[in-house]
């Protein structure tokens, strides 16, 4: 898969999902969307369905973290929703990001993409100190992180653009970086820490960059999401 952006799409109510989607009905290629949280949980599965038979592809962003057999039981439901990646944290250990791969594959083999978060963008290294009580820098946390997501079969990771690079130096270039706390550089960074812009998370290495507010809360949402494909793959 080439690099692309995805737009996520931070909202709860599906007047304002339709409403926004409808925004590209004219553009040539759909935007791969991501589903987090608040979306899912307001809207449930239906939603999932309703913008995959648009034509999108959907990052699932539900950060799965739990006991393996029941990560591994929640992708198998998961995994029936057709949707292109979904993820977990990879703090849940080896062996349930194995189980949760086994849960993923369908019975013709066939699954979305599996990627681990590593460390939230909003996670600073003095909260990792202080309040997780992790004592080793925030990159070799990352990258043990990622390493352990490879060990288990994993295809990639949730990371900082500004750790892409570092990610396939140690996991290799076909391990895929997916790159929140992208922002333009003329924008505010909100509450990520760890940012940087399209065109340098292309320089740095990241397979994809997801946005949210700079496209969803832009004036003209089309001519921002042109503007991150224009910097970040074209």
């Amino acid at each position: 898969m080439g690099k692309d952006v995805i737009v996520a799409l931070d909202f709860s109510r599906a007047e304002e999902v339709f409403a926004f989607l409808d925004k590209f009905e004219s553009e040539s290629k759909k935007p791969f969307v991501k589903i987090g949280m608040e979306l899912f949980y307001s809207q449930g599965a239906d939603m999932v369905r309703a913008i995959k038979a648009r034509g999108h592809k959907i990052f699932l962003d539900l950060k799965l973290h739990d006991i393996p057999n029941t990560v591994k039981k929640s992708m198998a439901v998961l995994s029936s929703l057709d949707v292109d990646i979904c993820n977990l944290h990879a703090g849940g250990g080896i062996a349930m990001m194995k189980a949760a791969l086994e849960g993923l594959t369908r019975e013709d083999g066939s699954r979305p993409l599996l990627i681990a978060v590593t460390q939230l963008t909003s996670t600073s290294e003095q909260v990792m100190k202080e309040e997780l009580w992790i004592d080793k820098p925030i990159d070799l946390t990352v990258m043990h992180y990622a390493s352990n997501a490879a060990q288990a079969g994993l295809d990639g990771v949730v990371c900082s653009p500004l750790e892409a690079g570092k990610v396939h130096s140690e996991c290799g270039k076909n391990f895929l970086t997916v790159t929140p706390g992208v922002r333009f550089d003329d924008a505010s960074k909100g509450d990520q820490v760890r940012v940087t812009t399209p065109a340098r998370a292309k320089e740095l290495g990241s397979d994809y960059i997801v946005v949210g507010r700079p496209v969803t809360a832009a004036d003209d949402p089309v001519a921002a999401y042109r503007r991150c494909v224009g910097e970040f793959v074209d």
